[in-house]
C-alpha cells in the first residue's frame, strides 16, 4: 500500500511534468527531492507512468532525451488538431530531413560527405539545423583544412520523440541511401504523422562553408 508521503511526492513530481515544456532530467529533480535518492525518485516516475498508462489517460508519462516529460496521448491527436486548427510545431523541409537523416546516421559526418550522398551543397541547410539546435559541432576531421564534422543534439531526440539514438529505426527497415551517389533524391520517410515539406534548398555561400575556411 502506498505510503501518504509516497503519494504527496508522486503528486510534486506530477505537478512538475506538468509546468515543465521540457524533459525533466534526474538531477532536477534531486534538487527538488534532496531527501530522495534517485532510485526512489524513478521508482515514483515509473509508477506514476504505469497509472497514467493503465487508466488510457488523455496525457501520458515518457522518458524522453535523458529526462521524464508528460505529453498529450497519441490518441487524442486528431482532437487536438481540430481544437488548434492549426499545428503549431515547427516543420522541417525535406532538404533539411534529408540532411538531419544523413547526420543522425553517420555522426559524426562532415558537410562534404553530406553533401556527397545528397548530390546538392548543403550549405545553407546544415546552418539552419545548426541555427535550429538539432544538430552541433562535435569535432573537426583530421584532414587537410580540417572541416567540422557534426552530430545531432538532445533538441533532436525532442523533436522526433526518442528516449536515445538507439531508438532511431534501423537502416534495414528503411528505403534510405546513406552512401555517395550523384542525385539527391531520396526516399526519406518523413520522422513523424503529417510532416511535410516546407521550405527550400538555399544556394550561395553560407556561415558553415566560411566557417570551414577558417
Amino acid at each position: 500500500m502506498e505510503q501518504p508521503e509516497d503519494q504527496n511526492y508522486k503528486s510534486a513530481i506530477e505537478a512538475l511534468l506538468f509546468v515543465s515544456d521540457k524533459p525533466v532530467v534526474l538531477d532536477q529533480f534531486k534538487q527538488v527531492f534532496p531527501q530522495l535518492t534517485p532510485s526512489a525518485i524513478e521508482d515514483l516516475l515509473r509508477r506514476l507512468q504505469d497509472e497514467y498508462a493503465a487508466r488510457d489517460a488523455g496525457m501520458v508519462v515518457v522518458e524522453i532525451a535523458g529526462g521524464w516529460q508528460m505529453l498529450s496521448n497519441s490518441h487524442a491527436a486528431s482532437y487536438i488538431r481540430e481544437f488548434y486548427k492549426t499545428r503549431t510545431k515547427e516543420k522541417l523541409s525535406r532538404p533539411a530531413l534529408e540532411c538531419l537523416a544523413i547526420v543522425a546516421y553517420k555522426q559524426p559526418v562532415g558537410r562534404g560527405e553530406v553533401e556527397a550522398i545528397r548530390g546538392v551543397n548543403s550549405d545553407g541547410t546544415i546552418a539552419h539545423l545548426l541555427n535550429k539546435g538539432f544538430v552541433r559541432i562535435v569535432g573537426r576531421k583530421e584532414v587537410p583544412g580540417r572541416p567540422f564534422l557534426y552530430g545531432t543534439t538532445k533538441e533532436f531526440l525532442e523533436y522526433f520523440g526518442l528516449k536515445s539514438l538507439e531508438d532511431i529505426p534501423k537502416i534495414e527497415a528503411l528505403s534510405l541511401p546513406l552512401q555517395p551517389q550523384a542525385t539527391d533524391e531520396m526516399n526519406l520517410p518523413a520522422g513523424e504523422a503529417g510532416l511535410e515539406a516546407t521550405g527550400q534548398e538555399t544556394s550561395g555561400q553560407s556561415r558553415v562553408a566560411q566557417e570551414e575556411q577558417k
